[in-house]
Formats: C-alpha cells, structure tokens, sequence
C-alpha cells in the first residue's frame, strides 16, 4: 500500500495541467536557490574586500597616495570604483575646467553628479536578481494553491464517476493535491527570507556608500577629514583638495 501511493504514484496520476504546475514549481525553486547561493556568496565576498580598501584608504597619508594605490590595484569592490570616479572626476575638471557640458556648473557639481551616477549604478547592481527571488516567493504559494484545486477537482471526477468516495478513489487525487500544496510552500518560504536578508543588506550597503560618497567629496573639493559610517577606520590627514578651492564653490551632502 505505501508503495501503491508513494511519489512515483503521484507523478504517474499527474496530467498535463499538473506536471505544468509542477515544473514550473521546480523552475522557481531552482532559480531562486541559485541566486540565493551566487548572491550570498558575492555579498560576502564584496564585504571582505570593501573593508579592507576602507582600511587602506584611511590609513593613507593623502589622497595623491590613495589615487596612485587605486592605478595599482583593480576595482575588486564598490568603494574602490566610487573613489576612482570622484577621483578621476576631479582630474578632468582640474585639467579641462568647464570646457565640455558635462562639467558644467563647476567642479563642485560635476562631481556630485559622478557621484550620485556611481551610486545610481550600484544601487541598480546590488538589485539584480531580487524580482526573481520575490517572484518566487510571491507566486509560489498560488501556484500551489492551482494545483491543489485542480487535485481536488479530480478527486471529485473519482467519486462521481464512481459514485462512492472510497479511500482507494479518492487517495491518489487528494495527495496530489497535499504536494502541491507543499511544493508550492517548500519553493515561497526560503524566497520570502532570502529576499527580506537580501533587502536588510542592500539598505546597509548603501547608507555606508552613500556616506563614503559625501567623505570623498569633502575631501576632493575642500580637504578635510569628516565623519561617516560608524566603525570606518579614519586616520586619513588634512590633506591638499585634489581640485583648486576657486573650482569648488561650495560643499553640497549627496
């Protein structure tokens, strides 16, 4: 008996609108356990290697020392592209001026818009996979929740055709419709919780940005050292402004 209506059996009784909703189950499931698994992984990583620029970029002695270790070295994290942009910003403004559209309405605000630009394209970076992960979460449940309908419904073509409702007609249709209902709960919870982790992250990382963004500023266009995220390592030096005091008329928070 256990045998008669184990899994093989239920995959046997499925029709065509059943094994639809069955794959199409597995592909969510599949999907987002990948991009849980790569996106975990990369955060990880991406935290790792943010620190450790933020440890070298503040226990540099200018930013002159900063700009040429970031020639050296790659742009492993986001920290590191921002601080390349800003820098390579202030650059173009210093040796161009206000020559091109682009660095129109003064160094100040060139940068600030490299800026913003960065953490635009970051922010877009970080978002990449999550509408598939929530998603799964979403429509899984009601996904499943089809198939156990349609389950029932073809427990309800057993007992009419056969005109009792016997264990043995009605055992296989209604346990189609139990693992669908599981199928369906088995694939949203873990999307539910990876997307909410995700979202808690993603909010985290870009509030650090956002106030590594605003401490590039204020040092590229005046030189000095302001606060930031708490727990950054500063031992950064007033410094000479990469850009002139005449190019940066003012100090603008990103």
């Amino acid at each position: 008996m256990q045998t008669g209506l184990g899994f093989s059996n239920f995959l046997a009784q499925l029709d065509g609108v059943g094994m639809t909703v069955l794959i199409l189950l597995l592909a969510l499931s599949v999907a987002s356990w990948y991009l849980i698994l790569t996106k975990g992984i990369s955060n990880i990583m991406a935290g790792k290697r943010a620190d450790a620029f933020l440890k070298r970029f503040w226990s540099a002695g200018s930013l002159q020392e900063v700009n040429s270790t970031l020639k050296e070295d790659a742009d492993d994290n986001a920290f590191a592209q921002l601080a390349r942009l800003a820098m390579n910003a202030a650059a173009d403004s210093e040796k161009h001026g206000l020559q091109n559209l682009a660095a129109a309405g003064g160094a100040s605000e060139f940068i600030t818009r490299v800026l913003r630009n960065g953490l635009d394209q970051e922010a877009a970076q970080v978002e990449n996979g999550l509408t598939v992960i929530a998603s799964a979460g979403s429509a899984a449940p009601y996904i499943g929740l089809f198939g156990t309908v349609w389950g029932i419904y073809h427990a309800l073509i057993q007992i009419g055709l056969s005109g009792q409702g016997t264990l043995d007609k009605v055992a296989g249709p209604v346990g189609e419709a139990l693992i669908m209902t599981a199928l369906g709960l088995a694939v949203a919870i873990p999307a539910v919780l990876a997307y909410n982790t995700f979202g808690r992250r993603n909010r985290i990382w870009l509030a650090r940005l956002d106030a590594f963004a605003h401490d590039l500023f204020v040092l590229i266009t005046v030189g000095t050292k302001t606060g930031g995220a708490p727990g950054d390592e500063r031992s950064l030096r007033v410094v000479t402004p990469l850009i002139s005091p005449a190019a940066a008329p003012g100090e603008r928070r990103l």
